[in-house]
């Protein structure tokens, strides 16, 4: 009997020395961990808010609760007994996300001020006998008061496939602002200080920002002012503005074997974007169509890269015509291979032939931003002008200047040639504007540029 009670006796202290062990050891395994992924420093009157969380078994977490704090109150965003009208989606075994949104609909004492996101994540443990949990938090500071945006200049008149110019207000000074045509973006710059050409505006809430309607958009496109804060409070303000039809060409480019062999390898060597297969004719119809979109998007990722001032001089750009105009704007090309169509393309640019490998100069005063070997295009350049503006050189025999160089109103800036896809020795230029390829050959009439730019410059109080 006494060796019976004294076998329970030890058996129950292993227990409890197990178990103990058990719980000490699930202690040490990790807790959920907690991403609050949006908003990062604002909200407005309707924020997204995103957290992720992740944890080994996704199906064992609990709780789980986000929670807004302001002035000492705390609002519950989302648990997972009440979700309300959060969204919860389970990405892969190890992860949920939640979001939500942050506004008067969901904290409806909300207030301009400090305050504080917290969420708590817990992780249930030897069958739920024990919870992890893990907490996180955010300050924000609450933005109620939309920012405003109003026009300034008047009378934009934009051609189809071509460029226009706005000075407009927008407040506060740190809101995201510029032109919206159809549903692409073009950003406003600072105006105040900026000089075009000996014109300056000294109102530090002006703006300005060049625009374009593209040469796949419809004449009747919408085009608008748009503001955003950080916070995600938005405005926007009407333009008068009209649009004006441009007639587009349409060519044919026959393709020979001649041709396919003397530029397909060529490209292909150059490139790591794109591997055809197939004879010359497959893999030029791979560089006509992929290759070409890839090239695009590259170009106008540059972009980015832009400077805020104004860094052109000049009434006009440098005018190209002076060569023979090969093709034009927005040529609709079909292409041919032994008298049957291919392929279809619109040719975005100007091509200008004279003598071979002529010196190429730099349209305007800028910054280059891209000189080296392009896809299609060859050897390329791509200058910068400042406020969105930048103009593009291609099919070059080579290049003289840097990324990153300074360059002055006909600085030369390589020769003409004939890399790339191009039939014979010739320049490929046109203007870019927020990365889109337009119409260049406003760029090279003084009285266009005089009437878009400078005279709404000096119209809104510009000295």
């Amino acid at each position: 009997m006494i060796i019976r009670m004294k076998y329970l006796v030890g058996l129950v202290l292993i227990l409890l020395l197990a178990a103990g062990g058990a719980w000490v050891y699930a202690g040490r395994m990790p807790p959920p961990s907690i991403a609050i992924e949006k908003p990062e420093k604002f909200v407005g009157t309707a924020t997204p808010l995103e957290v992720t969380i992740t944890s080994p078994d996704a199906a064992a977490m609990k709780p789980i609760r986000v929670v807004f704090e302001q002035n000492g109150k705390q609002t519950t965003l989302f648990s997972l007994d009440e979700p309300g009208k959060a969204q919860v989606a389970q990405d892969g075994p190890n992860k949920v996300r939640i979001t939500q949104e942050i506004g008067k609909s969901t904290v409806p004492d909300l207030q301009a001020g400090a305050g504080k996101i917290l969420v708590t994540a817990g992780r249930s443990v030897l069958r739920g006998m024990r919870t992890l949990e893990s907490n996180t938090s955010r300050d924000v500071q609450v933005r109620l008061e939309r920012p405003r945006v109003s026009v300034i200049s008047s009378h934009h008149y934009v051609n189809h496939g071509g460029t226009e110019f706005i000075v407009y207000r927008a407040t506060p000074d740190d809101v995201e602002s510029g032109v919206v045509v159809g549903d692409v973006e073009y950003p406003g710059f600072p105006a105040a200080g900026a000089t075009i050409d000996g014109v300056k505006i000294s109102d530090p809430a002006a703006r300005v920002a060049f625009f374009a309607l593209l040469y796949h958009q419809d004449l009747n496109t919408p085009m608008r002012l748009y503001a955003r804060d950080p916070a995600g409070n938005t405005a926007r303000a009407d333009f008068d503005h009209r649009t004006f039809p441009k007639p587009f060409k349409k060519s044919t480019i026959p393709v020979d074997d001649k041709l396919l062999d003397r530029v397909v390898p060529a490209i292909l060597e150059g490139t790591t974007e794109i591997k055809p297969d197939g004879d010359n004719l497959a893999k030029f119809l791979v560089i006509n169509g992929e290759l070409r979109r890839k090239n695009a998007e590259k170009i106008a990722s540059f972009a980015r890269q832009t400077s805020p001032q104004m860094l052109w001089r000049g009434v006009v750009f440098h005018d190209f015509r002076n060569n023979a105009v090969e093709s034009a704007f927005a040529d609709q090309r079909t292409y041919t291979y032994k008298g049957k169509e291919v392929d279809k393309q619109v040719h975005l640019g100007f091509d200008l032939a004279s003598f071979t490998s002529i010196p190429i100069v730099s349209a305007n005063r800028g910054k280059v931003v891209f000189a080296d070997e392009l896809g299609i295009y060859g050897n390329c350049v791509i200058v910068d002008h400042g406020m969105g503006l930048q103009s593009l050189y291609a099919h070059l025999s080579s290049i003289e200047v840097k990324a990153g160089q300074d360059v002055e109103k006909e600085q030369p800036l390589g020769r003409s040639g004939m890399t790339g896809l191009a039939g014979g020795d010739h320049l490929h230029f046109t203007m870019l504007v927020n990365g889109h390829m337009v119409n260049p050959v406003e760029w090279w009439d003084a009285h266009w540029i005089e009437d878009r730019i400078l005279r709404k410059l000096r119209g809104a109080g510009g000295t």
